[in-house]
């Protein structure tokens, strides 16, 4: 007759087997009970904490704003293109376009976005270096947009140099507190022309990735509308060559508004509607 001593020890490495099978299916199916209940968790509890294969914000300050619906002020930095040479008025420009534009896809804040024009025609880094502060920095903006790298070909300015004071320039405005986008040079005729002009915009997109800063890819922006044929390159261009009109200051509005919500609000398919 077995006694009950001998099936106790039968017993006990089979519980224990039990307990560590009851464990791991446990653990297999957290995940999705926590994904399942997460409509009974408290409101304020960021799933994104416990699983972390959310996409995160290329712009936290930006986000950050929008996020505890607090006013957003961006500064529009650049030369011509910024400034608004080319377009018939000064509302045609890109950065009131693009105000109007962020308003009409953000309704909610609709009185709270600013944007601010910084832009001063036939500036090259070195030029836009010495007013960083007064106008850029001093206005304690939330994002920059540095449109950069169209007068420096045209006025000699060396690459290295070029690379390396927008780098720095760059690294000032972050540890300032300051999200930053750049803006390649435009594709156009007068830069077609000038040889090397493009090594210009090869190196603004060198210097996004490696200080992971969006670029806006303003010159293959403009080659797909004219390959789309969303616009005519007459529509396109103002009549000196080198700067845009009216219609294509209106398309790279809505592209920097669809740029800027993408790396601020990556969850959201939020975009900038037409005008």
């Amino acid at each position: 007759m077995t006694s009950a001593a001998s099936v106790r020890a039968r017993v006990k490495p089979l519980r224990s087997l039990l307990r560590g099978a009851s464990l791991l299916v446990g653990l297999l199916i957290l995940p999705s009970a926590v994904l399942a209940y997460a409509d009974l968790l408290p409101d304020r509890l960021d799933i994104q904490t416990l699983w972390s294969d959310a996409p995160q914000a290329e712009l936290p300050h930006v986000a950050h704003q929008l996020n505890h619906g607090e006013a957003l002020r961006i500064v529009a930095f650049g030369s011509s293109s910024t400034e608004g040479i080319g377009a018939s008025t000064p509302a045609a420009a890109y950065p009131p376009r693009l105000e109007a534009a962020l308003k009409r896809a953000l309704p909610q804040f609709a009185g709270q976005v600013t944007v601010l024009n910084r832009g001063i025609g036939g500036e090259h880094v070195d030029d836009m270096l010495r007013r960083l502060d007064r106008d850029v920095i001093d206005a304690k903006p939330h994002l920059v947009i540095w449109q950069t790298g169209s007068n420096d070909p045209l006025r000699g300015v060396p690459l290295d140099h070029f690379r390396a004071v927008t780098t720095a320039a760059i690294q000032r405005m972050q540890e300032a507190g300051i999200d930053v986008i750049l803006m390649e040079p435009q594709w156009c005729p007068k830069l077609d022309a000038t040889p090397g002009a493009y090594r210009f915009r090869d190196v603004v997109r060198e210097i996004g990735d490696a200080l992971d800063v969006p670029v806006i890819r303003r010159s293959d922006l403009m080659q797909e509308w004219i390959a789309e044929a969303r616009l005519t390159r007459k529509e396109l261009f103002s009549a000196d060559g080198l700067h845009m009109a009216d219609a294509g200051y209106a398309l790279l509005a809505r592209a920097a508004a669809d740029e800027i919500l993408r790396d601020a609000l990556p969850e959201t398919v939020a975009t900038a509607s037409a005008d």
